[in-house]
C-alpha cells in the first residue's frame, strides 16, 4: 500500500550525483522540495517544484521519444510481432514532437494540473514566445533520419533479429542494487546474452555525444549484472554504447579497477550528500537556504528552476 511519507527515502544514481555537482540548489528542488508535489493535499511549493522538474528540453525530449520507440520495437520483435518500417518509425517520432510541442504551446493548463502526463518544453516555458529556437528545430531534423537509419542497421539490433543467437533478458527495467545506505538505481536499455561468444552484453543507446561519465556508468552496470546473475568474472560481461548519431557502437571491456573507481565515487558522493541533512535517519534536509544557488549564468540558463530562484516579483 501506498504511504506518504514526509520525506523521500534516500537513494544514489549518477544523475542524482551529477546534479549536486552541478548545483546544490537545483538538488534540493529535485530531490526534496519536489517530493509529494504530485499529491493534490500537498503545499503549493512542492507542487510548483514537481510540476517545474518535469519540464522537459528539445534535445532530451527527442532521446527519450527514440528511446520508447527503440523499446517497443525490439520488444515486437521479440515476441515475433509486426514492427515499424524506417519511414514508420520517423514518422511516428514526429508526431510525438509535434504533440509535445502541441501541449507546450495550447495545453499548458493541462500541463500544470497533470505534469507527468503531459510535455512542457523548456525553450516555450521560459520564452513565452510560443515557437523553438531554429537552430534547435534544425539540429534535431539533421538527426532525425541518421538517428533512426542508424538504429535500423546497429549491431545490437541486428542481434535482435537473429534471435536464435541471443538470450533475452531485460530492457528499460527500472532496477536498483542495495547497499547499507541506499538504494543505487539503474535503468539499463537492453541486456542479452550472447550465445554465439557465451557473452552476456549490456546495450546503452546514445542520441547524443558521448561523455566522460560514459565509463562509470558502464561500470555500474557491470556492478549490478555481476550481483545479479552471480557472473562470476568481469571478462563474460561486454558493454556496448550504440551511438545512434554518427552510426557508430564501441564495446567495452571493463576492469576490477573500474568497479573500484565507481563504488569510491559512491562513497564520497554519499558522504557529501548526507552533508546536506538536518536528520539523517528520517532524510530530512537542510533548509532551503542552506543549498548553495549555483553562479553561473549558463548553468542557470537552462535549469527548470528559474522561476523559483529569481522570481519576476
Amino acid at each position: 500500500m501506498f504511504e506518504v511519507r514526509p520525506y523521500p527515502e534516500l537513494s544514489w544514481s549518477l544523475s542524482r550525483h551529477k546534479t549536486m555537482l552541478t548545483c546544490s540548489r537545483k538538488y534540493a528542488y529535485d530531490y526534496y522540495i519536489s517530493h509529494n508535489g504530485w499529491i493534490s493535499s500537498a503545499d503549493p511549493l512542492a507542487k510548483q517544484t514537481y510540476r517545474l522538474k518535469k519540464i522537459t528540453n528539445l534535445e532530451m525530449h527527442f532521446g527519450s521519444v527514440v528511446h520508447d520507440l527503440i523499446y517497443q520495437t525490439i520488444q515486437a520483435s521479440l515476441k515475433n510481432q509486426p514492427i515499424l518500417s524506417e519511414q514508420a518509425f520517423i514518422d511516428e517520432i514526429r508526431r510525438h514532437l509535434n504533440r509535445g510541442f502541441i501541449e507546450s504551446t495550447k495545453k499548458e493548463h493541462l500541463w500544470q494540473n497533470r505534469p507527468k502526463h503531459y510535455t512542457m518544453l523548456h525553450e516555450i516555458y521560459y520564452s513565452q514566445t510560443g515557437s523553438l529556437p531554429e537552430a534547435k528545430v534544425k539540429k534535431i531534423t539533421d538527426r532525425l533520419h541518421r538517428t533512426v537509419s542508424n538504429f535500423f542497421s546497429s549491431k545490437t539490433f541486428t542481434d535482435v533479429r537473429s534471435k536464435e543467437y541471443m538470450e533475452f533478458v531485460e530492457s528499460e527495467t527500472f532496477r536498483y542494487m542495495k547497499t547499507e545506505e541506499a538504494k543505487v538505481y539503474i535503468v539499463m536499455d537492453l541486456v542479452y546474452k550472447d550465445l554465439n561468444r557465451d557473452k552476456w552484453v549490456i546495450v546503452d543507446w546514445k542520441t547524443g555525444k558521448s561523455s566522460d561519465e560514459d565509463r562509470n556508468q558502464l561500470a555500474l552496470y557491470a556492478l549490478y549484472l555481476l550481483q545479479k546473475h552471480n557472473i562470476e568474472s568481469l571478462d563474460d560481461i561486454i558493454i556496448r554504447n550504440e551511438y545512434l548519431v554518427d552510426g557508430t557502437h564501441v564495446e567495452h571491456q571493463l576492469t576490477d579497477q573500474d568497479l573500484v573507481n565507481v563504488q569510491h565515487l559512491y562513497q564520497i558522493s554519499m558522504e557529501q550528500m548526507k552533508l546536506f541533512l538536518e536528520d539523517g535517519s528520517q532524510n530530512r534536509p537542510l533548509p532551503i537556504d542552506q543549498f548553495p544557488m549555483q553562479d553561473d549564468p549558463r548553468v542557470c540558463a537552462r535549469c527548470n528552476y528559474q522561476e523559483l530562484c529569481f522570481p519576476p516579483y
